[in-house]
């Protein structure tokens, strides 16, 4: 199977940057797209940004020209760096991966990672 780790999460103060990593472990073949979703509490999850495997990007409205997707298809790696963030940008953020090919050539659905806390405060 594939597994999806996240690191990088941790408080930041308002106007400060983080950066996330997604590291897809497995025997893999190829991943499709991989992205960035993120849940505050008390509310559902949404996008926050989207990578293809040729490097088209998509990001939601609340975060654009802050933050940037990127991909690293060699190590199966996708980061978030995070600029400006605010206060509302405070949430769980999840990494996803679709289209995951294994070795074996099995396809597999989405994949998700377990979740990174992204605290803004001052």
């Amino acid at each position: 199977q594939v597994q999806l780790v996240e690191s990088g999460g941790g408080l930041v103060q308002p106007g400060g940057s983080l950066r996330l990593s997604c590291a897809a472990s497995g025997s893999i073949f190829s991943i499709d797209a991989m992205g960035w979703y993120r849940q505050a509490s008390g509310k559902e999850r949404e996008l926050v940004a989207v990578i293809s495997s040729i490097g088209l990007t998509n990001y939601a409205d609340s975060v654009k020209g802050r933050f940037t997707i990127s991909r690293d298809s060699a190590k199966n790696t996708v980061y978030l760096q995070m600029n400006s963030v605010r206060l509302e940008d405070t949430a769980v953020y999840y990494c996803n991966a679709k289209g995951v090919v294994l070795a074996s050539m099995r396809a597999l659905g989405v994949t998700w990672g377990q979740g990174t806390q992204v605290t803004v405060s001052s």
